[in-house]
């Protein structure tokens, strides 16, 4: 095979994985990655909790580049930005000038963009997106600088919650503006996001089914104006979505698939062959209905880059997809899912029953006891679990325990018999996920 070249644009997650892979499995060969900013390995959902002053911001950042170019070997550069993709070479700008850079295998893990929408006012010194670690500074900086007591956040995804959060803790007045009819609605059935609206309510001004129009001020934002109402704003923070950075790969002539993203195999390859897609920029196969679809999640991310690797570097290996799993919270209230919906469910043609159930997360007689509501989600011919949904406390053990039987296979009677540990510091002894197979019956 001889020595290789590859050249990986976009320095995230699914980025160096896919190059500290190959590395590992061919030291030998010439990696390059080129990140347009100055930022690796970088960790955009930690944004939020850097803005509510958990976190310091440094930490971003999984690993400096110093390890990534001395220790596994890897030729890193920072600052440069890919401007032209074609057969066998990149073309690069970087704070030196433009170069052009040759290829054997590309991987393409340049990720997504927010979606702003065409609001007029939008570039007001005080409107910000969320979406890299420098985001995060800017934000902060500017909260030093003025004085912010009105915070506007639009959008209704996990992070205009989390953003939401971060301005609530920190004592703001925070209004919460979208235009769907609930929060989380692409994500969630209605039972689960009423029991998260009553939440957000009770600390914040939430409007939905509200049209932003524009973001008016004198040489910064000072308020937003919606098709109801406006709303004083000090700062606004836009997350109404992202969208996969496509434009390189179409240049190259690679077939974008029907979700938007870069289509790809189970090997990460796109339709041209020796490139390779991977993270944010890439779609994938949901692993119930084996349909297309986007996911820009990070555990996915890293694992199509480690795949995109080991395929690369000739260690063949397929991603199985994807079951949407995800996590967040509101405060003291955790919201979880893995699988489908219910409105999913029946999107696809499934026929289903479900179940809502309330539950404790521990016994009575234990302190600390905390409320959990659970949905499940079963296909009436197979009596298969095709989702869970929760919203409470403690929700994390058991959408991933979730996720473990869904990839399975399991039916509701191979969850209502699955064995899980019990003592009273920790569960009830018949755990809210084992109530749950109860109630959906088998």
């Amino acid at each position: 095979m001889g020595k290789k070249t590859v050249v990986v644009i976009g320095g995230g997650a699914a980025g160096m994985s896919a190059a500290s892979r190959i590395k590992r499995l061919k030291p030998e060969w010439d990696v390059k990655v080129f990140e347009a900013t100055e930022w690796v390995s970088h960790a955009p959902c930690g944004i939020p909790y850097v803005v509510e002053g958990i976190s310091p911001m440094e930490k971003l950042m999984h690993y400096p580049p110093e390890v990534f170019i001395k220790k596994r070997g890897i030729d890193l550069h920072m600052k440069a930005e890919v401007m032209e993709v074609d057969t066998g070479h990149v073309r690069v700008r970087e704070s030196d000038g433009e170069h052009t850079y040759e290829w054997d295998y590309l991987v393409f893990a340049n990720g997504a963009s927010p979606q702003v929408p065409p609001i007029e006012g939008i570039d007001l010194p005080g409107v910000f997106t969320a979406d890299l670690p420098p985001d995060a500074l800017a934000i902060r900086e500017y909260m030093e600088k003025n004085n912010v007591r009105n915070v506007v956040v639009i959008g209704t995804g996990y992070i205009a919650i989390e953003m939401a959060e971060a301005f609530v803790a920190q004592g703001k007045s925070v209004t919460l503006i979208g235009r769907s009819e609930r929060i989380l609605r692409k994500t969630f059935d209605k039972e689960v996001t009423d029991i998260v609206e009553e939440k957000l309510k009770e600390s914040l001004n939430l409007r939905l089914e509200e049209m932003t129009l524009r973001i008016e001020g004198q040489g910064k934002v000072e308020k937003v104006v919606t098709d109801a109402d406006e709303y004083p704003a000090d700062l606004v923070v836009i997350a109404t979505g992202i969208k996969p950075n496509v434009e390189l790969a179409r240049e190259l002539g690679v077939k974008i698939g029907e979700t938007g993203a870069i289509w790809t195999n189970d090997k990460m390859q796109t339709s041209v062959e020796n490139v390779y897609a991977a993270g944010d920029v890439a779609e994938t196969r949901h692993i119930i209905t084996g349909r297309r679809v986007w996911n820009p999640l990070a555990p996915a991310g890293n694992k199509m880059g480690y795949v995109a690797g080991s395929n690369i570097a000739g260690k063949e290996m397929h991603f199985p997809g994807v079951l949407g799993t995800s996590v967040t919270k509101f405060l003291d209230l955790e919201i979880g899912k893995t699988g489908l919906t219910e409105s999913e469910a029946v999107n696809e043609g499934f026929d289903v029953r479900t179940a809502f159930i309330k539950a404790k997360t521990k016994p009575h007689y234990y302190p600390g006891s905390k409320e959990i509501w659970l949905k499940g989600v079963v296909d009436n011919e197979t009596n298969k679990l095709l989702g869970v949904q929760a919203v409470g406390a403690e929700v994390l053990p058991r959408i991933d325990t979730a996720a473990a039987m869904l990839m399975a296979g399991f039916t509701t009677k191979d969850v209502f018999f699955t064995d899980l540990a019990y003592a009273p510091p920790f569960a009830p002894v018949w755990d809210p996920l084992v109530v749950l197979a109860r109630v959906l019956k088998f």
